[in-house]
């Protein structure tokens, strides 16, 4: 299989999987537990709550393990309103749904809520955050780049502009970590999943600035100093902050791969491919995103043929209980509905090879004249 859904997940890296071994089969303890097992487990998310914490640039007692970036979302917008008991929320409407969900969730307890519109490229611009916020606003959240169209936000401004408002500001850092530098210093909290930079899935990892004002969601034992209950995995622990580690050192080297090979990529389909479009700013995304219409063709028809040919990619789409909307993100970028229905994402990872590329552009083309012909 030629894999090029890694915005999605991507794959366990052994290195990571070998750190997270022994907490699977020897030292097993629970990191809460007094006796021996229990201290070498604890010393062991000590441990990795102060390399994230390094990594991140903020305090050991500003991290928090969590089961990944849905749960870091909702804690923060919902621990916020929790806090506040009411107010204005500013979500940006490309935002995860992590996110979006949560905010029409708090709109049926009273809050009002501005889902911010991106301009035509897929971002958020700063002056359009400041128009939004009110004497009531108390949150406010732009991801620090899309998921789907990898466009990057300018979220250093963002973050000035909710600081001289007094507005919690969190950044959704899923798909940057290891790729861009944390903005920790221009938010209140981010999140991150460790799946997403070859750690074990269902985990991430969270960081709220001291001094917030925001409430626990989950209660239950002193676990994560009283503010999340609940055992840690702590082979997961472990898995994070390897991996993170290693995507932080090699970030410019894995940057530099992912962005030639996506380029090339880029350059092919655009040019022998007709009626092929790229959705987002051509620059301002990550360097391993390829959001691409094909004119003509049904997103989910493109994503079904490739599959047959042993290709993994992602539609701009989501699938719900059988019935495929479609793309938020692309939607709320004014895109037309041909355009955001013929939607497909290639995203590109450490792994992946020019011979691949080669492979993908060749079957791509067969597959959209197959469809096209149809």
């Amino acid at each position: 299989m030629i894999y090029l859904d890694n915005a999605a997940t991507t794959p366990l890296d052994e290195a990571v999987l070998n750190k997270m071994l022994p907490f699977m089969r020897r030292d097993f303890g629970n990191p809460q537990s007094q006796h021996s097992a229990g201290r070498v487990a604890g010393n062991a998310v000590i441990s990795a709550r102060d390399k994230v914490a390094r990594l991140l640039g903020c305090k050991s007692e500003e991290v928090y393990f969590v089961s990944g970036g849905t749960e870091a979302g909702n804690t923060a917008l919902k621990g916020v309103c929790a806090a506040r008991r009411k107010g204005h929320l500013i979500v940006s409407a490309i935002e995860h749904p992590a996110l979006i969900e949560s905010a029409k969730d708090m709109q049926k307890y009273g809050f009002e809520v501005t889902f911010l519109k991106p301009d035509c490229r897929g971002i958020v611009s700063a002056p359009s955050v400041a128009a939004s916020i009110r004497p009531n606003t108390i949150f406010c959240a732009v991801m620090h780049a899309n998921n789907e169209v990898g466009t990057i936000q300018p979220v250093e401004e963002i973050g000035k502009i909710c600081k001289a408002h007094n507005v919690f500001y969190y950044c959704d850092c899923v798909q940057t970590a290891g790729v861009l530098p944390f903005p920790t210093a221009h938010c209140n909290a981010l999140g991150i999943s460790s799946h997403k930079f070859y750690g074990p899935r269902g985990f991430g990892a969270m960081y709220i600035k001291n001094g917030s004002e925001i409430t626990r969601l989950i209660s239950g034992g002193m676990q994560e100093r009283g503010f999340r209950g609940g055992t840690l995995n702590v082979a997961a622990v472990a898995g994070l902050a390897e991996a993170l580690e290693r995507a932080v050192k090699d970030r410019e080297q894995n940057n530099k791969k992912t962005a030639v090979l996506r380029d090339a990529f880029l350059k092919r389909v655009l040019t022998e491919i007709e009626g092929a479009r790229l959705n987002g700013d051509a620059k301002l995304r990550l360097p391993s995103n390829a959001n691409i219409s094909f004119e003509g063709c049904a997103g989910e028809n493109i994503l079904f043929l490739l599959d047959l040919n042993g290709i993994a990619v992602s539609t701009g789409s989501a699938c719900s209980a059988g019935a495929v909307s479609p793309s938020h993100v692309l939607t709320a970028m004014g895109l037309p509905p041909e355009r955001v229905n013929s939607a497909v994402r290639f995203s590109f990872g450490k792994y992946n090879t020019e011979e691949e590329v080669e492979s993908v552009v060749g079957v791509l083309k067969t597959v959209i004249n197959r469809i096209r012909k149809n």
